[in-house]
C-alpha cells in the first residue's frame, strides 16, 4: 500500500450528516425505517470500507440523534476528532414519504449544528495533517457559515500542501442556480480533484456534451477531472489525457448514494498510490455494487466484495481517447 505515512489520515470529509426516517409500509404508513445521510459521510464510510484512514469534520447536536451518528462513524471506523457537539443546536433529521407521485424529501436541518459551524470551529492540526481534504457542493449550500468554513479549511489544506477534491453535487432545493455556480465553480477552482456528476456538470456549465465538459474544467486549470455519468461509466481528464471508463450492467434497484459511494473508494484508491484510470475503474464497481441494495449506506460495498466481483465477472477497463 501507499499510504502516507506523515499524515495521520489518507482522507478527511466535511459537511453535514442527518439522521433519515423513510417511510415503510407503503403510502400512507405511519411507520418509518430509521436510516442516515449526508453525502460528504457517505463518502467518508465508502472510503473507510475500502481500507482508507479517514475521518470527518461536522457539527451534530447533543442529542441522541448526534449519538446516532457518531456510533455509525465508530462502528464503520471513522476518525471522529473533528466532530464537534452543540448544545444549542440540533442534529439535522428528514424524512422520506412515499405518495402516487414518487419519494418526498422533507427536511428539518434549518440552524443545524452543522449549518452554524464557523471557520473558528474547524481543527486545524487535523486538516493539516491529513493527505486529503474532501467536500461538496451540499456543504457549501447549507448556511453561510458552513460555506465559510469550506472555504477555510480550502485554504488550511492548500496551505498545507494537502490535496481537496470536491464534487460538485448540486441541489436547487438549496439555492439559486447562479448563486450555485458562483460558488462551485470557486471551489473547483481551488481543488486538486473535481468529481461532478454528468447532470449537475450540465447544469453548472450550460453544456451538453461530456467531453466539452472536460474541456470546460480542463480551462480551470484542475489537475483531475472525473466525470461521473451513471450507467454510462466515467470519463477522466488529467494532465492532457483522457480515459473513458465503460458502466457495469447490474440489477440495481436503488442509486441514493451511489454517487458518494464512488468518491469515497476512488479516493480511498488514490490514497493507495493507484492511477487515477484504474482507481475510476474499481470505484465504478464500488458504485455500480451499491446500487442492487436499499439506501445509501447499508449497500456500500467493503473491498472484498469488489474484489470478489472482479473475480468473478471481470471489470471494464479505462480505454485511453
Amino acid at each position: 500500500m501507499a499510504f502516507d505515512p506523515v499524515c495521520r489520515l489518507d482522507l478527511l470529509c466535511l459537511g453535514e450528516a442527518m439522521v433519515e426516517f423513510n417511510q415503510t409500509g407503503g403510502q400512507g404508513s405511519d411507520q418509518y425505517l430509521r436510516g442516515f445521510g449526508g453525502d460528504t459521510s457517505n463518502c467518508a464510510m465508502a472510503a473507510a470500507r475500502q481500507g482508507a484512514r479517514v475521518g470527518y469534520i461536522t457539527q451534530v447536536g447533543s442529542d441522541p440523534f448526534g449519538d446516532l451518528l457518531l456510533a455509525l462513524w465508530a462502528e464503520e471506523g471513522v476518525d471522529t476528532a473533528g466532530v464537534g457537539r452543540s448544545r444549542e443546536a440540533a442534529t439535522g433529521i428528514y424524512f422520506v414519504t412515499h405518495t402516487a407521485a414518487g419519494h418526498a424529501f422533507t427536511y428539518y436541518r434549518k440552524n443545524s449544528a452543522a449549518s452554524q459551524m464557523r471557520p473558528d470551529d474547524l481543527p486545524r492540526q487535523l486538516i493539516e495533517s491529513t493527505s486529503m481534504l474532501q467536500l461538496s457542493g451540499i456543504s457549501l449550500a447549507v448556511s453561510q457559515s458552513l460555506r465559510d468554513s469550506c472555504f477555510a479549511a480550502i485554504d488550511m489544506a492548500r496551505n498545507a500542501g494537502r490535496r481537496v477534491a470536491f464534487d460538485t453535487n448540486l441541489r436547487l432545493k438549496l439555492w439559486d442556480l447562479n448563486e450555485a455556480r458562483t460558488h462551485i465553480h470557486r471551489a473547483a477552482s481551488l481543488s486538486h480533484i473535481l468529481l461532478p456528476g454528468l447532470e449537475d456538470a450540465r447544469a453548472l456549465s450550460g453544456l451538453r456534451e461530456p467531453e466539452a465538459i472536460l474541456d470546460f474544467y480542463a480551462a480551470m486549470d484542475i489537475p483531475l477531472v472525473v466525470l461521473k455519468c451513471g450507467a454510462e461509466g466515467v470519463l477522466l481528464a488529467e494532465g492532457g489525457r483522457r480515459w473513458r471508463v465503460p458502466g457495469h450492467s447490474v440489477p440495481s434497484v436503488d442509486a441514493t448514494g451511489a454517487g458518494d459511494c464512488f468518491d469515497g473508494a476512488f479516493l480511498a484508491e488514490l490514497a493507495r498510490g493507484v492511477v487515477p484510470p484504474i482507481a475510476a475503474a474499481y470505484a465504478n464497481t464500488a458504485a455500480a455494487l451499491s446500487t442492487i441494495g436499499y439506501g445509501a449506506v447499508a449497500p456500500i460495498p467493503r473491498r472484498a466484495a469488489v474484489e470478489a466481483y472482479f473475480r468473478s465477472v471481470g471489470s471494464p477497463q479505462p480505454v485511453e481517447f
